[in-house]
């Protein structure tokens, strides 16, 4: 039960990364589209609507950085991050599992620093409602509230992955690599 739910808050993260990313291009599609009517209305001879979408470069990275941030967990639990596989590949079994074990342990280290200043960073813009510098002045706490939960999901997936090579099982990104290897041929 506990494994179903920690799958579907990685899933979910992926799920959220993938409809910010679908937000931005439907934000810039409607951009463009507004752009090429207005320039259609003023070749014939019209007023232009003026369809245009304030502090889109801003949204846009906002949303950017949330699909990144929520994308990490279910990417490290796919085999999606770079890791040098050569090196571990070369290494005695054991040695290699006890070199994945403090590079989880130092990524999980970092991810936890990161989230936490993440979340007092957050914290402050909420306590001071600060705003973004755009014309669109959009509360910063919210798309840093969105990293710190992507923050969050990573920290819960390296542990996840550490607890799981600590009691002698593979981890999830371990398997979707060999996965990955044998559909490929390798």
């Amino acid at each position: 039960m506990l494994r179903r739910t920690r799958d579907a808050l990685y899933g979910a993260g992926l799920v959220l990364a993938a409809l910010a990313l679908v937000a931005i291009a439907a934000l810039v599609l409607v951009q463009v589209a507004g752009r090429v009517i207005d320039r259609g209305l003023i070749a014939l001879g019209h007023d232009p609507v003026g369809i245009a979408i304030t502090s889109l470069s801003e949204l846009g990275g906002f949303l950017f950085v949330g699909a990144a941030f929520l994308a990490l967990a279910g990417s490290l639990r796919a085999g999606g991050h770079v890791r040098v596989r050569m090196l571990v590949g070369a290494l005695p079994a054991p040695l290699a599992r006890g070199v994945a074990v403090l590079a989880l342990l130092g990524a999980l280290g970092l991810c936890g620093f990161a989230l936490w200043s993440a979340a007092l960073m957050a914290w402050d813009s909420w306590s001071f409602n600060a705003v973004s510098f755009g014309m669109g002045k959009f509360p910063l706490w919210v798309p840093q509230a969105v990293m710190v939960a992507g923050l969050a999901l990573m920290v819960l997936a390296l542990a996840d992955e550490l607890l799981t090579l600590l009691r002698g099982g593979a981890p999830a990104y371990q398997r979707a690599e060999d996965a990955k290897g044998a559909s490929d041929g390798h």
